[in-house]
């Protein structure tokens, strides 16, 4: 289990697809992205996209996500995405009364106990105390952070 920061975007996709049954159906779907803009976002899911979808499709709309990090699993079978309402817990000095903070994480995860044991997982490095306000599945497909590419990466440094 990872987490990340970043500037998350939701996108989504709208397109035809091939059903079960062999039909054709118009369907939007929703996928997280890491960009610095709107702009940039939009570019990102049409690149990760056309790898994925042959034909035509469009992205409908773009919003930023309201999630502070993301949780990714590294286990193959957490293929779903888990919206996690966190409440961190600190004292007033003055007052001394508690006040409590909302923040919102998304978690991949296979279930909804798989999620929560993630949610733990991650929070036990952390000193903050928190509870757990709501943990919900969401409609997500994906979540594509971002990535050096390869020959960026791989760029060899030259003296001079």
């Amino acid at each position: 289990m990872r987490s990340r920061t970043g500037n998350w975007f939701e996108c989504k996709i709208r397109y035809e697809k091939t059903m079960d049954d062999g039909l054709q159906k118009k369907i939007t779907e929703s996928y997280v992205v890491d960009a610095l803009s709107f702009t940039e976002a939009e570019k990102r899911i049409l690149e990760e996209m056309s790898s994925f979808i042959s034909g035509v499709f469009e992205v409908s709309d773009i919003k930023r996500a309201a999630y502070r990090e993301i949780f990714f699993s590294d286990v193959a079978t957490d293929d779903r995405w888990y919206k996690a309402k966190l409440q961190y817990i600190t004292i007033d000095e003055k007052t001394e009364k508690e006040k409590r903070s909302n923040v919102n994480f998304l978690v991949q995860a296979a279930t909804l106990n798989s999620a929560v044991h993630n949610i733990v997982e991650v929070m036990s490095g952390s000193m903050i105390d928190y509870v757990i306000a709501s943990v919900a599945e969401t409609s997500l497909m994906d979540v594509f952070e971002y990535k050096k590419k390869e020959e960026e990466q791989d760029k060899p440094e030259y003296e001079s």
